[in-house]
């Protein structure tokens, strides 16, 4: 079909240029709405299926895809503010009404303190209210340091949090759990 068509463009071609220039612009249009006929049919293939049984009209598609934009966008800004307050980046409603003495003793620097006998370590972290990842943050180099958390606790102090945890080398919590295991 594609054959007859450029045949019969030549043979217009040869009677008379104007209609040759008119063929070539229904070519290029056709060719136009093809290419745009592709690039619907692969944005609505990239949206969820609609549960209506009967295809969708061309604007209804656009639609749907716009709206389908809007609520991925909405998602995004939402999944971004639950990342940020749970990395504890976020200050918290209370300081951000709070006075400037209030503010400054609840965004207060961490404080971090080790004392170490032997094999036993007593971690103390000083933080104001905004700070609680630094407490996690302070468990995983533990663990990457090859220490074995004991316990751990906290308590509050006005607008401090003071975290407490004992830990201990691997090594020596291995030696001395051995040493219960085979008695000698």
């Amino acid at each position: 079909m594609e054959l007859q068509m450029v045949y019969s463009v030549h043979k217009e071609m040869e009677r008379s240029p104007c209609s040759s220039a008119k063929i070539e612009r229904k070519i290029i249009e056709k060719n136009r709405r093809n290419h745009m006929k592709n690039l619907y049919s692969r944005l609505n293939s990239l949206l969820p299926r609609h549960t209506s049984k009967e295809p969708l009209s061309l604007p209804d598609q656009i639609d749907e895809a716009v709206n389908y934009i809007q609520s991925l966008q909405t998602r995004l800004k939402e999944s971004r503010e639950k990342k940020e307050s749970l990395m504890g980046r976020k200050r918290s409603h209370r300081c951000t009404t709070a006075t400037a003495a209030e503010a400054a003793a609840v965004s207060k620097s961490p404080e971090i303190s080790i004392n170490e006998t032997d094999s036993a370590m007593e971690v103390v972290l000083m933080t104001g209210q905004d700070c609680q990842f630094m407490f996690y943050e302070m468990i995983r180099i533990l663990h990457e340091e090859g220490a074995q958390v004991l316990n751990a606790n906290f308590s509050v102090l006005g607008n401090t949090i003071v975290h407490i945890v004992h830990a201990e080398q691997r090594t020596a919590a291995a030696t001395r759990a051995m040493g219960l295991r085979n008695p000698s």
